[in-house]
């Protein structure tokens, strides 16, 4: 390649595995649940008018971002071979500034300012008043970059489609780079289907008032469906308003959004599919059932937008969100809830939120963090939020105890006795799910945690055979 031929980089999809448009507005909702309509308003002046309102309005961590590193050796190598770089994108200037510095590898940093959205012609226009026809080598992977690759020395798309590749022309060499391999794990992933395993609890009304019969099992079945498929377009939505949060954490900065395996701008299309799916399975089982999951959803939707940042509101929260489904539950199937496995269950769920609170201040900790990211928590409230868990757990196992001394129990068990050893085995589970979560040795979900170790799932064996036999011997 001739001297002094300038290597262009373009920043979405191609130095970064995401999309700076959406990273801005995902970060600006959640900071400001107002954020989309005023990015309507904006965008009424214009896309460049739209980027710089979300760029006013995110706050982005430039150091955290998921850059790819095969294309950001590339630029290495040029410039350690002497030769000039420019990051120009189409992205809003400030926040082109932010990964220009962040980096410190280009010479030039050229974004969209003004009312002039730098994509397609318009940036093709741009780079040959700058460099000259033929005088620089563009890397870029949208089809917009068509209009550009016919100026420049050298193409190099990166994971572009192959409409795009086809639509490729250029004067000089075309060179097509692929750095992720397309799958569908990362979309699986996403969605969490481990996650689903806490939709079991939709089950827990027939069961508990013993009425297992194929109606009702057919009907909790489509509850759960209809759940799994809500909490789902929930997860990814979470997933896309706390970006920053799990780039900063130690195992979170692997999913798919925060790590860049997912395009970003799929995420929304997503959300929404999944929400609709799950709505239109719900709307089947009759309108409590369908209250229930609207109330669901706007009660977890405020979680991820506020609640979960406001101290001890988010474990409450989150103790209600695992009570809706026994509640979702009991409207599909029709039963009536009693005051028992209510009080029970939201204890039992409060120990684990508080469990969940208490592992990530344990990671942060360790991390040498003296606040949870994106929480209300400081390093000094570990023992307060690990005696939350402990108290509520071991409440929980109180309100089994007083149950199992009621009138009910007599008549649904024939050795109602037995079922003590069921809160034995309770409190030895609480008291040891406590103790993995102080050596640091808890995940961030504890039910994740439960469905994995080999004790967790032992105990659980042992819980359902002594029901068995105080049920039937």
């Amino acid at each position: 390649m001739a001297k002094g031929t300038v290597l262009v980089v373009d920043l979405d999809g191609t130095l970064l595995r995401s999309d700076m448009l959406h990273e801005s507005f995902w970060s600006a909702f959640a900071r400001d649940w107002m954020t989309p309509f005023g990015a309507i308003k904006a965008l009424g002046a214009g896309k460049a008018a739209l980027k710089s309102y979300l760029a006013a309005k995110s706050d982005i961590d430039f150091a955290t971002l998921p850059y790819d590193a095969e294309v950001v050796q590339r630029v290495k190598d040029w410039r350690a071979a002497g030769g000039k770089t420019a990051l120009v994108t189409a992205t809003h200037q400030s926040l082109a500034d932010g990964v220009g510095a962040e980096l410190g590898l280009f010479d030039d940093v050229i974004g969209t300012q003004a009312e002039t959205n730098l994509k397609g012609a318009a940036k093709a226009d741009r780079l040959v008043s700058l460099y000259g026809e033929g005088g620089f080598i563009y890397m870029g992977d949208h089809a917009a970059d068509v209009a550009i690759w016919k100026h420049a020395a050298k193409a190099i798309t990166v994971n572009a489609s192959g409409a795009t590749r086809a639509a490729v022309r250029c004067s000089g060499e075309i060179e097509h780079l692929d750095t992720l391999k397309p799958s569908l794990r990362p979309y699986m992933k996403a969605i969490r289907p481990h996650q689903w395993l806490k939709n079991i609890l939709v089950f827990l009304p027939i069961l508990a008032a013993h009425q297992v019969t194929f109606g009702s099992f057919f009907t909790s079945l489509l509850a759960f469906i209809s759940f799994s498929l809500i909490a789902s377009s929930v997860y990814v939505t979470n997933d896309l308003l706390d970006l920053a949060g799990d780039r900063a954490h130690p195992r979170k900065c692997k999913r798919p959004f925060a790590a860049g395996t997912i395009p970003i701008r799929f995420g929304g299309t997503m959300a929404g599919g999944l929400l609709a799916a799950g709505c239109l399975t719900a709307a089947l089982l009759g309108w409590q059932f369908f209250l229930v999951m609207i109330g669901y959803y706007v009660l977890t939707t405020a979680y991820s937008l506020y609640l979960k940042r406001r101290l001890l509101v988010d474990i409450i929260a989150l103790a209600c969100l695992y009570t809706v489904r026994i509640l979702a539950g009991a409207a599909a199937s029709g039963l009536h809830l009693t005051v028992w496995l209510l009080a029970f269950s939201v204890f039992f769920f409060l120990s684990l939120a508080a469990v969940k609170r208490q592992a990530e201040l344990v990671d942060g900790i360790k991390a040498g963090k003296a606040k949870a990211h994106g929480r209300g928590y400081e390093a000094g409230d570990l023992m307060m939020v690990a005696m939350m868990s402990i108290s509520a757990g071991y409440t929980s196992v109180l309100v089994m105890a007083l149950y199992l001394n009621s009138p009910a129990v007599t008549q649904l068990y024939k050795s109602p006795s037995v079922l003590w050893g069921i809160c034995i085995v309770m409190i030895y589970w609480l008291s040891r799910m406590a103790m993995m979560t102080h050596r640091g040795r808890m995940h961030d979900d504890p039910v994740v945690f439960a469905a994995k170790d080999k004790v967790s799932l032992s105990c659980f064996a042992l819980i359902f055979c002594i029901a068995l036999i105080g049920k039937f011997f």
